[in-house]
């Protein structure tokens, strides 16, 4: 089956840097578009950042623009999210998540309803 385990989480200072790490099993994994979604307590999840399946095109949420960055490598399986200028707002719980089936080769997404396979999480604490 599809397996996503996301590591990297931790506190860190505001204005400092984080990078995620996901990697995948189970599927192609360089036929799908990958995303980086948040979480903060009592708050619905949220788009972060998305990629293609080829790693050029890439789409983020205003929020985020300009401080983190998604990339991904395909001969390691993994999508890593860079996250830098990092403020209080960021703090969260980070899933990484990849898309359906008949999504295979699309462009990136922010569409939460469009992933089907999700990692379990990394917590992320920004301290002000």
């Amino acid at each position: 089956q599809v397996q996503l385990v996301e590591s990297g989480g931790g506190l860190v200072q505001a204005g400092g840097s984080l990078r995620l790490s996901c990697a995948v099993s189970g599927r192609t994994f360089s036929n799908y578009g990958m995303g980086w979604f948040r979480q903060a307590p009592g708050k619905e999840r949220e788009f972060v950042a998305a990629i293609n399946w080829s790693g050029v095109t890439t789409y983020y949420a205003d929020s985020v623009k300009g401080r983190f960055t998604i990339s991904r490598d395909n001969a390691k399986n993994t999508v890593y999210l860079r996250m830098n200028s990092l403020k209080s707002e960021d703090t969260a719980v980070y899933y990484c998540a990849t898309v359906a089936d008949r999504y295979i080769n699309s462009d990136p997404s922010p569409y939460i309803y469009q992933y089907t396979y999700w990692g379990q999480g990394t917590q992320v604490t920004v301290s002000s």
